[in-house]
């Protein structure tokens, strides 16, 4: 659907929820909470303007890569989703393809086709899949995240966009998950979710190198979307005792309360 309040602003939608938001006109324009906080977290691991490696598991609209292309040119993105359908129907009306941009996008699922990226390739993997509005269980495992970690470079990092509501059980094992692989995690939501009063988007990042936090913190916090970051000993307590999840025992993230993030 066009934005009628913006020239050259576009929304997709699939089955009611919105899944992504681009600007034809300007790539760097990020509208929702979630793609903004990512960018955020693109814009402190390297300098400014520095090329990337980035595979992106799951598309959309292809926000994210769209802005790094225009933000870090040069980058080498590659785009996994699993709806093959939707990525011709946003190729057809959406076109993401210019002079200098290096994006590759192909179907099939996020799972296998990072079992063959080839160990130490990538910088960034950022996991933002959906099936309607719940993220798949088999892409919320200790063995889906070291297969993460298999494909980073040392000092890269992994993201993953999720989301999740009071009491915060899915968000607390996710957290748990990535801090059995990674030695440095962050979590990132808005006040009102870490305190389990609504519903939201939770990004969660690991690496092998520390984290810029104090920059990260920083740029959430002034965020049109204000959100807060915690880590280190604030993340232990929140995530306290629960267990990391393993394939054995995965499930898809729990559902939306009726309207979180319909459209009318």
């Amino acid at each position: 659907m066009p934005d009628i309040d913006r020239d050259g602003g576009w929304l997709l939608t699939l089955d009611g929820t919105p899944q992504s938001y681009v600007d034809l006109a300007d790539p760097t324009h990020l509208e929702f909470e979630y793609t903004r906080r990512l960018g955020h977290l693109a814009d402190a691991l390297a300098p400014a303007g520095q090329p990337l490696a980035v595979l992106h598991l799951g598309g959309g609209a292809l926000t994210l890569p769209r802005y790094l292309a225009a933000t870090r040119p040069g980058s080498r993105q590659r785009v996994v989703e699993v709806d093959g359908p939707l990525l011709a129907l946003v190729e057809e009306h959406l076109p993401w393809r210019g002079p200098g941009t290096d994006v590759s996008a192909t179907v099939g699922d996020a799972r296998a086709a990072l079992a063959e990226v080839p160990a130490g390739s990538q910088d960034l993997v950022i996991a933002d899949v959906f099936r309607g509005s719940r993220t798949p269980a088999h892409l919320t495992s200790v063995e889906f995240l070291r297969l993460a970690a298999a494909a980073l470079r040392e000092g890269g990092c992994y993201a993953a966009n999720l989301a999740d509501g009071p009491p915060l059980a899915f968000a607390r094992a996710q957290a748990a998950t990535v801090r059995a692989v990674f030695p440095y995690v962050c979590l990132v939501a808005e006040a009102s979710v870490l305190r389990g009063r609504r519903y939201g988007n939770v990004l969660l990042a690991g690496s092998t190198a520390p984290l810029p936090e104090a920059e990260l913190a920083r740029l959430f916090a002034g965020d049109i979307f204000p959100a807060r970051l915690v880590a280190g000993e604030d993340l232990a307590a929140l995530v306290g005792r629960t267990a990391p999840v393993a394939d054995a025992d995965a499930t898809d993230s729990p559902p939306p309360p009726d309207g979180a993030f319909s459209v009318g």
